[in-house]
């Protein structure tokens, strides 16, 4: 649905209606069935779905339907068949078979029909004033994990942020708004722990457009980390880094974050700080593509250790950054998943301090 308008000081009305009409280019439509595809996929056709079960010795009406449902928000919208097969166990030796399998059934229209259905066309009928204060599009269309408490937590923090600075921000889950004529009304745009593929192929091309002329992106936490990714330039152009876990012992855990002094948004930060939060480890890292980052994390301060024992120590572990895309300004923080860091004064600080930065310094990417 269409969240209320926020404002610092500009009643900017209310929105019209939304022109919903219904989706036919979603990524994945006449993609063949395999092992990786979207588990979500697979469970909408009955046999994709015996053939699954039978190899992988799940009931899929008895698993927990925020993990295996296919009505989104739900955890199958962010996972290959063949990583859902590794985490129930599934042997290696099982997932060729069943590739072959999948591979070998037609894709009908009714599984393009329903591939389609968790994406949507659905526009703002909005018209935001330019009175050089920073316009924001607060996004928050989620189809995989939804952690409704901290998504909760972030959008009052944005809205808050809004009302003290000045900004004008509009809050949608209408991934239609990623259209030129909506995004030119933009100075940047937030996305609110988006998980799962969300974005249409001609609103993909519309987002890279908007960022490649000078458009501002602000990720929070869960908008890197998804276990399975349906859009590479995504994860490896836009984030620079691929999400491989988090802590589960405990999951939520103090830890030292190292500020860089001379990041151009450290002068709203301390040297350093102490914070508790779950914290991400990423198996590629944003330096490679040229990312600046502002913060590290000590990982001589918390247990790295992930849901199955696994080692996620990655030595240089940056966990907010900058870098260009064109013109474009982006900003990442994997800080987030506990509501409680959305009043902590330093992630406040930042956060206000990057979204100012992606919403008005156009000369730092040129």
């Amino acid at each position: 649905m269409l969240r209320p308008l926020a404002m610092a000081a500009l009643a900017l009305g209310v929105p019209g209606q939304l022109n919903a009409q219904a989706v036919t280019d979603c990524p994945l439509r006449d993609k063949p069935f395999s092992v990786e595809s979207p588990l979500i996929d697979v469970l909408l056709n009955p046999e994709a779905r015996r053939l699954t079960q039978a190899a992988t010795g799940q009931d899929f009406d008895k698993t927990p339907p925020a993990f295996t449902g296919t009505t989104p928000p739900t955890f199958a919208a962010i996972l290959t068949v063949a990583k859902f097969a590794s985490f129930v166990g599934v042997p290696e030796s099982a997932i060729a078979p069943l590739d072959a399998q999948l591979r070998a059934l037609p894709v009908t229209a009714e599984d393009r029909q329903k591939r389609c259905q968790r994406y949507d066309n659905d526009r703002l009928a909005i018209a935001l004033p330019r009175d050089g204060k920073p316009r924001l599009l607060l996004f928050e269309k989620i189809i995989g994990f939804k952690d409704t408490p901290s998504v909760n937590a972030a959008h009052a923090a944005f809205l808050a942020m809004a009302e003290r600075k000045g900004w004008h921000i509009v809050a949608t889950d209408k991934a239609g708004a990623f259209n030129a004529k909506t995004l030119g009304q933009f100075d940047a745009v937030i996305w609110n722990n988006i998980s799962g593929d969300v974005l249409t192929l001609a609103q993909r091309k519309a987002f890279k457009s908007f960022l490649q002329r000078g458009g501002g992106f602000v990720g929070i936490h869960g908008s890197a980390g998804d276990p399975a990714w349906f859009w590479d330039w995504y994860a490896d152009d836009l984030l620079g880094a691929r999400f491989i876990g988090h802590p589960m012992k405990p999951q939520l855990q103090e830890a030292r974050i190292a500020v860089d002094p001379d990041h151009p948004l450290a002068k709203a930060l301390p040297a350093e700080w102490r914070m508790t939060d779950e914290w991400y480890s990423f198996g590629t890292n944003p330096r490679r593509i040229g990312a600046r980052v502002l913060l590290t994390l000590d990982e001589s301060t918390y247990s790295p250790v992930g849901i199955k024992g696994e080692d996620l120590r990655m030595g240089d572990h940056p966990i907010a950054w900058t870098h260009c895309i064109g013109r474009g300004r982006i900003f990442y923080s994997a800080i987030g998943h506990a509501p409680e860091t959305y009043a902590q004064p330093q992630n406040v600080a930042m956060l206000e301090a990057a979204i100012g930065w992606a919403a008005t310094e156009r000369k730092a990417c040129n």
